[in-house]
């Protein structure tokens, strides 16, 4: 596997999952056998036998078998159905794709990602994943990308998979609350890992949402439109208080929810493109 991949050794049922996926059954996007082929060969398999006329999924399912206990070979067809290099005919397949694939991988406890067109494989928790929800995000990054700190990196991406499931199951103001969560956890660490002096004497423990979001802004790490948004998000968070929502005469539904998610779709994404280069 490649280093701290999740994927390990896939049920018999999830290849035969993956190898339908594949051929692009059922309203998915097709391969004809000899395209099946030239994909696993895109994906860097070798050794594959000639494709000869056989029923297409189960020459595809043989194939994965033969690589069911090397977790490396079935992650490189993974992320190659996720890579957009595959779709170039047809783009609007990827999403329907990432999602087929993540209704019954998401049972093997990780799920694929596809920050800014680069395929991940993440870990995630099956009991919180809904399947096949991706969620209302395109992101450039994922949690461990923004954060060295493996442990907490892993608990925000927890915290993004409960956020998911609220939303996919509609429990807005729980998403809601468990968005605003996620930010506060991400700004707290993302100050603390580039330039930890900028809290002042203020322990990371104790410091408000709000002085994180202009902290961040000050410091050119999100723009002035994903700040002010973040203001929103942050008052809506604060209805983990039933008397803060009583106070407010407004209940969250649906389409605040849609309101919410893309802000800290865009606090990742800025985050990601402010991230110091390594040297």
């Amino acid at each position: 596997m490649t280093p701290q991949s999740p994927l390990g050794v896939l049920d018999a049922n999830t290849l035969e999952e993956l190898a339908r996926v594949i051929c692009g059954d059922e309203h998915l996007y097709y391969r004809a056998g000899f395209e099946i082929a030239r994909f696993l060969e895109h994906a860097g398999l070798q050794r594959l036998p000639v494709y000869d006329g056989e029923y297409r999924r189960e020459w595809t399912l043989a194939r994965l078998t033969e690589r069911r206990e090397d977790p490396t070979e079935l992650e490189k067809v993974l992320l190659r159905l996720a890579d957009p290099r595959e779709y170039l005919d047809e783009p609007e397949q990827l999403p329907a794709v990432v999602s087929a694939v993540n209704a019954f991988l998401i049972h093997e406890g990780v799920r694929l990602e596809n920050p800014g067109g680069h395929p991940r494989i993440v870990a995630c928790d099956p009991s919180l994943a809904h399947p096949g929800s991706q969620g209302p995000v395109e992101l450039k990054a994922v949690m461990t990308d923004l954060i060295s700190d493996r442990k907490m990196a892993a608990l925000l991406q927890h915290r993004l998979d409960e956020a998911r499931t609220c939303y996919a199951n509609g429990a807005h103001v729980a998403a809601i609350i468990m968005l605003g969560s996620l930010l506060e956890g991400v700004l707290v660490h993302v100050v603390q890992e580039r330039n930890a002096s900028l809290l002042g004497k203020t322990s990371p423990d104790s410091v408000y949402l709000d002085t994180l979001i202009k902290i961040c802004h000050r410091a050119g790490w999100i723009g002035a439109d994903v700040q002010r948004f973040c203001h929103e998000l942050r008052k809506y968070r604060n209805f983990v208080h039933p008397r803060a929502e009583i106070r407010q005469a407004h209940a969250p539904d649906r389409d605040t929810l849609d309101m919410c998610w893309p802000v800290v779709n865009a606090v990742l994404n800025d985050l990601a493109d402010s991230q110091p280069k390594a040297t």
